[in-house]
């Protein structure tokens, strides 16, 4: 069986993201949004592999996309009040557009088998 690169990366930011938390000083509802967003990215690309249908699997990975957008904007946030500095930022925010192309990929191959 092939490793689920996507699953794997989607693991690793909602595990790092819970420990930077962890271990940084910020508004706790920043740190609130940010787990919710980052986890939620996790928890609906596992769901979607295991989805009723493609259509199902699709409607995962679209809101996994929009929960990935919403990672960075907090990562952004988070970045500009000067909470992260630019390498740490810097790597989330690449492993988060990693993340969002494999999601746009996935959801423009679902979609095409939809048709």
């Amino acid at each position: 069986m092939s490793k689920n690169y996507l699953l794997a990366y989607s693991e690793q930011l909602a595990t790092e993201i819970e420990l930077l938390c962890q271990n940084i000083k910020a508004p706790s509802n920043t740190l609130f949004q940010i787990r919710k967003s980052s986890s939620s990215i996790y928890a609906n690309i596992r769901e979607a592999n295991y989805g009723q249908s493609k259509a199902d699997m699709l409607s995962k990975f679209e809101i996994s996309l929009k929960e990935c957008s919403e990672t960075e904007g907090w990562l952004q946030l988070l970045f500009n009040t000067g909470v992260l500095d630019e390498e740490i930022y810097k790597s989330y925010r690449n492993l988060c557009g990693r993340i969002r192309r494999m999601l746009i990929s996935s959801c423009k191959t679902l979609k095409e088998s939809l048709k």
